[in-house]
């Protein structure tokens, strides 16, 4: 007789435990190298139409109830015999919270008694959930030993969840981390859910620990798993929870983990702060030098620049607070007038001083230093400016300085990012290029460049022509599949597109078409009218320059063809392309890949192998 589950009672709980009305079901775990199920894990479910079917109504009425423990037990019990019924292969993996386990493992031998003899220990894997946190991490290490010792495994649940931390991975040692579906879940999209795996990875591998992706519902964020080398996954992509399991993955996660292209990895594209060595970039400009008090009088100042000939300016404290900035220079000339030494020497120095000095904090980000190179106060440029440490006067910086630190850094971050459009630069570009040709994966590398462009820029100005590289950039990507085709920005107004959509001409045909007809609104209506330009060639004579528009070389690279081939290699064909792209009317052409032997060195030194390229 079923029982009425409406009441939150012990009795009503208990009684639903000893009339075993729990049911079992059984999610697949992948290998997601071959596709191979490596186990299942074991969930729970309440009678099938009640109000208690889910897991977490079951447990949180059992919470209510104060049986949890004892639920927990009859949950792991009912997975045991009913996986044993089965037949399955591989692991079962069984969740506990931490008080379960202790309440299991502080009685000896009822560990071993959770088994019963109906399933080998060596093939569970016992799960520490994250419903309540391991108070004492030291302590609990005897309760992982008891389950080692009984033959089963011992796996971290819901990695960076609250309570799966750093601390209890380095400390109780798992033999599998489950990664929380927090950070799997659109992870080909999102460039920092990518580093923080990557860097469970690294561990993982320094740790000896396996690692487990949970919640994979995709495929892109499946083949950025694949791509990655993250070893087993599961989630609804694979399989979802079921009475009874699949025996083989299913034919769609098959298809996906057999796929012949890889993943385009997400990329952080903003760059702010790095400077390259760890330490903050105001930190290295900062001098150090002495300052004064505000009584100091400006005698005393002429004193210490007279005594230290290499210091531009002199900060002005009060306390340990900088007030005011006298620049060397000004203040020098100022004494080099006919009786101002003597008029003003013994008066207070703060009335030579700029009483509204530039401030910056030594841990202050380059992208917060470069608006200080936007704004209308230019004063720094000469007296320089106060670095200080949490308020309080640290040393001092130059002009000079803080121009080549934001310059230096930014140029830097435009190898990863291009600051114009955000799009990845030549480092992430060479990457992704050595992926595809380590892979063999077949592609196409499309070299664009826009015809005219320079024409246009001197004409109506680099703020209007940043406008037309921002919209090129826009309808680039617009033609890529994210997941598939990868777009960067070489510079200028220069993009490397790497293909694996089989549908790469007409994306590349679409992204022309469409530039060519929506650029013409950048223009004035006269030129508009007139069809272009009037300007100066190169060679300073008068010429007429028809719109901007876009040229798009193209080098395929055949699947199984890559290790012939490097990233420079392609860059160099794609460019010759381009170059034969921009006397096409149809602004595209193709190289094959497979004739570069011959075709580099002939093309490099006289643009003339005709034959080996197709107009599109």
């Amino acid at each position: 007789m079923a029982i009425p589950l409406s009441a939150a009672s012990p009795a009503g709980i208990e009684a639903l435990i000893a009339q075993r009305q729990l049911r079992a079901v059984f999610q697949p775990i992948v290998d997601l190298d071959d596709g191979a199920i490596l186990g299942y894990e074991g969930l729970v479910r309440g009678p099938a139409g009640s109000p208690l079917e889910s897991p977490a109504a079951l447990f949180a009425e059992a919470n209510r109830a104060g049986c949890t423990l004892a639920l927990e037990r009859a949950a792991a019990a009912a997975c045991i015999a009913a996986f044993a019924q089965l037949g399955c292969h591989g692991k079962l993996f069984l969740n506990f919270s931490a008080d379960a386990l202790r309440d299991l493992t502080d009685h000896g031998g009822d560990t071993l008694a959770l088994f019963d003899g109906t399933l080998d220990a060596h093939r569970v894997v016992i799960e520490l959930t994250e419903q309540c946190a391991v108070e004492d991490v030291r302590g609990f290490k005897h309760v992982v030993a008891a389950l080692r010792a009984a033959g089963a495994q011992f796996a971290l649940d819901d990695y960076g969840s609250a309570n799966a931390s750093m601390n209890v991975w380095v400390q109780l040692q798992p033999d599998v981390v489950k990664i929380d579906r927090f950070f799997i879940q659109d992870i080909a999209n999102d460039a920092l859910k990518f580093e923080a795996v990557r860097a469970m990875q690294h561990f993982a591998q320094a740790s000896g620990a396996r690692l487990v992706a949970e919640g994979i519902e995709n495929e892109a964020d499946l083949i950025v798993l694949r791509d990655m080398g993250i070893a087993t996954g599961q989630g609804f992509f694979l399989g979802r929870p079921e009475a009874q399991p699949p025996r083989a993955l299913a034919e769609r996660a098959r298809d996906a983990l057999r796929a012949q292209h890889i993943a385009v990895f997400p990329e952080a594209t903003r760059h702010t702060g790095a400077s390259g060595n760890g330490s903050a970039p105001a930190e290295k400009m900062r001098v150090h030098a002495p300052a004064l008090p505000r009584k100091a009088t400006n005698n005393d100042v002429l004193e210490l620049f007279t005594r230290l000939p290499d210091l531009h300016a002199v900060a002005v404290v009060e306390g340990e607070t900088p007030i005011a900035l006298i620049n060397r220079r000004a203040f020098m000339d100022r004494y080099a007038l006919p009786y101002h030494r003597e008029l003003f020497g013994k008066k207070a120095c703060l009335q030579f001083a700029n009483a509204s000095p530039v401030l910056i904090e030594q841990t202050m980000s380059v992208e917060q230093m470069a608006t200080l190179l936007a704004s209308d106060d230019q004063r720094y440029l000469a007296d320089g400016f106060v670095i200080t440490d949490s308020g309080r006067y640290a040393g001092l910086g130059t002009g000079e300085s803080l121009v080549r630190a934001v310059t230096e850094v930014r140029i830097q971050a435009a190898r990863y990012a291009n600051p114009l459009t955000f799009l990845p630069g030549n480092i992430p570009i060479s990457s992704h290029i050595d992926r595809l040709l380590s892979h063999d994966a077949g592609f196409h590398a499309c070299y664009v460049d826009l015809n005219q462009f320079k024409p246009f820029n001197d004409q109506y100005g680099y703020w209007q022509g940043d406008e037309v590289l921002k919209f090129a950039a826009q309808v680039l990507a617009d033609a890529c599949d994210p997941t598939r085709d990868f777009l960067g920005h070489v510079g200028g107004d220069d993009f490397l597109l790497l293909f694996q959509s089989e549908t790469w001409r007409e994306r590349v045909r679409h992204a022309i078409e469409t530039f060519n007809a929506g650029a013409q609104r950048f223009y004035a209506p006269a030129d508009r009218l007139a069809g272009g330009i009037h300007g100066e060639d190169r060679q300073g004579h008068p010429a007429f320059f028809a719109f901007v528009t876009m040229a798009v070389g193209c080098v395929h690279i055949a699947p199984g063809h890559g290790a012939q081939h490097g990233s420079d290699a392609i860059a160099s064909l794609a460019a010759i392309a381009k170059r034969r792209a921009k006397q096409e009317a149809s602004g595209l052409v193709v190289i094959d890949g497979g004739e570069s032997a011959t075709l580099l060195p002939t093309l490099a030194a006289t643009a003339s192998a005709h034959a080996n390229a197709t107009p599109a």
